[in-house]
């Protein structure tokens, strides 16, 4: 199983955890460190729909609180298309690898510079 399989593995567990009252679009994400290790994220939403939290940012924060920064996190599995948002977080972050399941259910990995080509630093 190569990382990449093993990454979407965890986040298809961590979809299950999802808060998701009001879509039912249960997504998950799981992020490698350099050092090896893997922190989850789930989505969590808010009846005030802009409050919500995207899974691959819960994945990031968690990773950040454990004192892990950008260049730290290697890849991301996700098991949805990243939003824009999140395309900016993953690049900001940078992250080497994005790995997440289309709208067909096709499992592909892209760069950060892929799915967001024109971005932004300050």
């Amino acid at each position: 199983m190569s990382n990449a399989d093993a990454l979407i593995e965890r986040a298809d567990k961590a979809a299950e955890r999802s808060y998701s009252p009001y879509s039912r679009y249960k997504v998950g994400a799981a992020v490698l460190t350099r050092d090896g290790h893997v922190f989850e994220g789930t989505n969590v939403e808010n009846a005030a729909y802009p409050l919500g939290v995207c899974a691959e940012k819960s994945a990031i924060v968690n990773a950040v609180s454990a004192g892990y920064g950008p260049g730290d996190l290697q890849a991301i599995a996700i098991t949805a298309s990243p939003c824009g948002g999140c395309r900016q977080w993953l690049h900001e972050f940078r992250i080497d690898r994005v790995t997440y399941r289309r709208a067909d259910g096709e499992v592909v990995t892209a760069t950060p510079a892929d799915l967001l080509p024109d971005t932004w630093d300050f």
